[in-house]
């Protein structure tokens, strides 16, 4: 969707490592997972299709489990999938991967809660900011493909679900995402807002990143 200096890439993955903390996903493994649940929507070959499993657990256990054979290399992906590029830095992503830096998040985000939290009753949202990263991974990939409305027809399930869509920054416009997966804009109606987009803009505009331009797609059979 958009280029960057090698400078801007470094600064886009220490922030994302600080931000992800505890539930750090590395980027290459995540890149590679990306690309085939577009390759493969809702198939058996779909890394998380809600469609083949009993409950988002279930499917986020097998996500959790094709994402570290990836990271560990006890499972190769498809050459297809990594002929384009992927961002590493091995030093970060093994820092960032590993337990004890986990660990320290926890115990960072435990230590705030000690000091700020009013009463205990807060305490209770812990294991959010422990586990954030497979939480919106979850409502995404399970709710973006089993709840809402279509504006095409991919060939898959999924879907955009409003207004769910616009609270997570055009992450659950699911169903446009599919049909036109190069465009940073994920919101095609009048009705639907991608915050994520303008801020891409504004990046773009300050030359942090260069937005890549896509060819308006042909509307194709579309169902409310």
């Amino acid at each position: 969707m958009y280029t960057t200096s090698k400078n801007w890439e470094r600064a886009f993955y220490v922030s994302t490592w600080l931000v992800q903390g505890s539930s750090f996903l590395v980027p290459r493994a995540y890149g590679v997972m990306h690309r085939m649940h577009h390759t493969y929507s809702d198939t058996e070959k779909d890394p998380h299709s809600p469609h083949f499993f009993t409950d988002v657990y279930q499917m986020m256990r097998s996500t959790v489990l094709i994402f570290r054979s990836f990271v560990t290399g006890t499972r190769l992906p498809e050459e297809q999938f990594t002929k384009e590029y992927l961002p590493v830095w091995d030093r970060l992503d093994k820092f960032g991967h590993h337990w004890v830096t986990r660990l320290f998040f926890m115990a960072g985000y435990t230590a705030f809660y000690i000091y700020f939290a009013p009463n205990l009753w807060w305490f209770l949202l812990l294991p959010i900011h422990f586990l954030m990263g497979p939480i919106q991974g979850a409502v995404v990939n399970w709710c973006g493909h089993k709840y809402g409305y279509s504006n095409f027809d991919n060939g898959d399930q999924s879907r955009n679900t409003s207004p769910w869509g616009i609270l997570l920054m055009g992450e659950l416009f699911q169903n446009n995402h599919h049909y036109a997966k190069d465009d940073a804009n994920f919101a095609k109606k009048w009705f639907e807002f991608d915050l994520t987009y303008f801020i891409m803009r504004v990046l773009n505009r300050v030359r942090i990143i260069q937005l890549i331009p896509v060819p308006v797609a042909a509307p194709v059979g579309g169902k409310e």
